[in-house]
């Protein structure tokens, strides 16, 4: 230290840090968007000649369209751009759908769903349950709150059914949705649980959010030991799929 201010030398230091960190994670980043590429390639036979196919037709059109114009070797650079982006695109939706097939129908998928939400979501896993695994899932949002329940129809219906009553003490007039994940009628499918969430309208505030939460964690839980997580817990979103997911 002099005068008061921080030795040069401990500022370059710092920095050296940060742009190692940085260049570790950049690695790290690439690593994971390979190995996805990899496992996906061995598991899908379709997934390279989709992805070259939209690549060409994209640059072709784009050039196309350039050639009408007489720029076709100043729209070349933007077409390849938009190649790339069409092929990472169906790259992150045939990893998604991969990942949702292996994790559909295994105990906790819905709470891994949940907690792969983007934006303003309040999640708590397990608020009730039962030793079947049986779980219901409350998301607090713009919507409301959401109460998702996953298991065997038979027990989720009333656990859904109780837990729903027991917020509503609480919750006052504040909207209450209740979803049952599964592919029965009536049902809402474990690859488009995010999606029905979104779709969702909007009716109360951010402060709102924050105050029910609050409430609503006097609550507690009445749920048996859950997993973290579906079963294979190899079942992730790879970084690749959540940025093709970018909207």
């Amino acid at each position: 230290m002099a005068g008061g201010k921080p030795d040069k030398a401990a500022k370059q230091e710092a920095k050296r840090a940060k742009r190692a960190a940085a260049k570790v994670r950049r690695r790290q980043y690439f690593k994971a968007i390979f190995d996805a590429f990899k496992n996906q390639r061995k598991e899908d036979k379709a997934l390279v000649p989709l992805m070259l196919g939209a690549f060409v037709l994209s640059v072709a059109a784009v050039f196309g369209i350039g050639l009408i114009f007489g720029m076709q070797w100043f729209a070349l650079p933007l077409g390849i751009a938009v190649g790339v982006l069409a092929a990472v695109t169906i790259f992150g939706r045939r990893v998604q759908n991969s990942v949702y097939a292996k994790a559909d129908g295994q105990r906790g998928a819905a709470g891994w769903a949940l907690d792969n939400l983007r934006g303003q979501w309040r999640v708590t896993p397990g608020v009730a349950g039962t030793t079947h695994l049986d779980a219901v899932h409350r998301v607090i949002g713009r919507p409301g709150i959401i109460l998702v329940a996953e298991g065997a129809p038979h027990r989720v219906k009333s656990l859904l059914a109780q837990e729903k009553k027991r917020t509503a003490r609480v919750a006052g007039t504040m909207p209450i949705y209740d979803i049952i994940v599964g592919n029965d009628e009536g049902q809402v499918p474990l690859k488009k649980l995010q999606r029905h969430l979104m779709k969702l309208p909007r009716n109360i505030s951010r402060a709102e959010m924050e105050s029910m939460e609050t409430r609503l964690a006097s609550l507690g839980t009445r749920a048996a030991a859950l997993p973290k997580g579906p079963m294979p817990a190899n079942a992730r979103m790879p970084s690749a799929q959540r940025m093709a997911r970018r909207r």
